[in-house]
């Protein structure tokens, strides 16, 4: 699995295994499974120590990209990419954890698209 964090021309940063799509020795696109948009907020509550400091975490929201397809791959073309990082180890622990989740939740019923996975990073 090579979980990567992209960030498209929309703007959305996007988690997912990523794989190239290659033909003819030319790169056409990406192949995104199992992927997910990454939002993040300030926390809704703040100590006066983190507020005097202004050091605090921010909470991290995972959601599923596409989330009215029930495709797990889905192709990108490479043109519509800003580009391509290594997401910090909290956000690949955190989108690992989402998948294990949401494996074990689709072997019982079908995968509920509003259910969010946060946490925060410092």
């Amino acid at each position: 699995m090579s979980i990567k964090l992209a960030i498209l021309k929309s703007g959305e940063h996007v988690i997912s295994d990523v794989k190239e799509l290659v033909a003819d020795e030319k790169l056409h696109g990406y192949l995104f499974q199992n992927a997910y948009t990454i939002d993040s907020r300030p926390p809704e509550f703040l100590s006066e120590e983190q507020q005097e400091s202004g050091i605090h975490d921010i909470e991290v929201l995972l959601r599923p990209w596409l989330i009215f397809s029930e495709e797990r791959k889905i192709p990108v073309r490479a043109d519509w990419l800003v580009t391509i990082v290594e997401p910090v180890p909290k956000i690949k622990e955190l989108y690992e954890e989402r998948i294990n989740v949401d494996k074990n939740f689709s072997s019982d019923e079908q995968s509920k698209t509003d259910n969010t996975n946060r946490g925060s990073i410092n």
